[in-house]
């Protein structure tokens, strides 16, 4: 019987997948942490031979040239991607046999030029699903334009055709496996489903349900930022990751710690908001542990900057630099654990005073002069469906190169939709020595602010209302 493991990254949005019929395993797409994709192994007691791609991802670096290599399997690489590395080159109609199992290889183009589906089949032909990568997802498809958007329309225009070739050709119980779309930037959209076959995707899934000018016209108008990282991923696939080190960094005591901020080098606070907004070292940056740490942090950091990491304990350090690997972020340069007592060996710390979109609705009622200086870091998206009369925005991707533009002359009260990228802004503010406030609310709750907000907003002239 032939059992399919799907290994989730939910940091990054991805899913990676082992196939075994018991004896011997294949694996599809996997992230560089290898020795998830090794327990899997172990504890069916399967020998994996076989490590194959869809694609020379953009968004994570791969594990896969360094899994064949630790167990000594074929690495199944379209032989159109151009590598600096000895793989097994594949082309579409190839069959990879091994044990019961069977990849049939298709190429599908859209996501990237040299996109390949893994059909899966059982010794008799029959089809037990599709490793489809970025070309169809859940409801959606991979985006089309991490080449440049010069190939956006072409790619996406290969896409439907890609989605459609699969549809027709793949009969409707076969299984979908795709690598993205469960909240990675590399999906057009994103999906709550967590399984889904050809006939599903065929009854709601645009690329399926569209004609072929609606379908491009609708994903390449839907289309936001994607990370600042992704530039690095695939150049650094295509040369061949090296194995990753998780050891523990060297640990750095407050003068080393505030030598490193001096310097002007990156030292993250991994606690969460509340914690960081309570006390923390004057100069870190707030990025709580969680699921979307790494691709924040990832999207902010200037590339190359050395990396201190502050953390409760050693194991939320250990946790963190696994997410990092994945970007290609490998070393950091430091880290220490415990608290502010242990960081700042008795100098002062900052705080950061948090409050509702309540407390905003009450300072704009107040008539108090001059009113905040309200900054929404959410996506231009999430923007354009509803925000705050009166407030200024700058999506929190851009927010470092745009810091010239948030006043000095009073406080700034900054939101996004949860908190979480709120605390990251505020953290840079404060380290570019704004007096901030940090707006630690859902943004659903924000009715009463912008009632608020319009009152202030008739209030003021044209001249004092906050860019946008």
């Amino acid at each position: 019987m032939i059992e399919v493991v799907a290994i989730d990254t939910p940091s990054l949005g991805n899913r990676s997948y082992v196939a075994t019929d018991g004896s011997v395993a294949v694996v599809v797409d996997p992230q560089r942490d290898i020795d998830r994709f090794l327990a899997v192994a172990t504890e069916r007691d399967v020998r994996i031979t076989h490590v194959a791609e869809t694609h020379m991802h953009n968004d994570y670096v791969s594990g896969g040239l360094a899994l064949a290599r630790a167990v000594g399997g074929e690495y199944l690489v379209n032989e159109d991607d151009a590598v600096s590395f000895d793989r097994t080159p594949i082309r579409a109609g190839d069959v990879i046999a091994s044990g019961e199992l069977r990849l049939r290889v298709v190429h599908t183009p859209g996501h990237t030029f040299t996109h390949l589906a893994y059909v899966l089949e059982d010794p008799t032909g029959a089809v037990v699903g599709v490793f489809t990568g970025g070309s169809l997802l859940f409801g959606s498809t991979g985006r089309p334009d991490l080449l440049g958007v010069e190939h956006a329309e072409t790619l996406a225009r290969q896409q439907h055709a890609s989605a459609q070739r699969l549809a027709r050709e793949l009969p409707g119980h076969a299984q979908v496996f795709p690598t993205h779309g469960f909240g990675s930037f590399c999906s057009a959209t994103q999906s709550k489903a967590d399984t889904s076959t050809i006939t599903a995707e065929a009854k709601g899934n645009p690329v399926l349900t569209a004609d072929e000018d609606a379908y491009v016209e609708g994903l390449l108008a839907g289309l936001g930022d994607y990370p600042a990282y992704y530039a690095h991923m695939a150049p650094s696939n295509a040369a061949g990751p090296p194995p990753v080190d998780l050891s523990p960094p060297s640990v750095a005591d407050p003068d080393e710690l505030r030598r490193r901020l001096d310097a002007g080098e990156w030292v993250v606070d991994l606690r969460d908001r509340r914690a960081f907004a309570a006390g923390h070292l004057g100069g870190t940056l707030n990025f709580g542990l969680g699921t979307s740490f790494a691709t924040y942090l990832g999207w902010l950091i200037p590339w190359g900057t050395p990396l201190t990491l502050l953390a409760e304990t050693a194991e939320q350090v250990a946790a963190a630099q696994r997410d990092l690997v994945r970007l290609g972020i490998d070393r950091p340069a430091a880290m220490a654990t415990g608290g502010l007592e242990q960081w700042g060996d008795g100098r002062p710390s900052a705080s950061l005073r948090r409050v509702t979109f309540a407390d905003l609705a009450a300072e704009w009622d107040s008539d108090s002069q001059p009113d905040p200086y309200v900054l929404d870091v959410r996506r231009d998206d999430e923007r354009a469906a509803r925000y705050l009369p009166g407030t200024a925005h700058i999506p929190l991707h851009r927010l470092a190169d745009r810091l010239d533009e948030v006043p000095r002359d009073r406080p700034v009260w900054v939101h996004c939709a949860i908190g979480y990228r709120a605390s990251i802004a505020a953290s840079l503010l404060e380290q570019a020595g704004h007096d901030v406030v940090l707006i630690d609310d859902n943004f659903r709750n924000a009715s009463a602010a912008s009632n608020a907000g319009e009152k202030a907003a008739r209030r003021r002239s044209p001249s004092e209302l906050p860019g946008s």
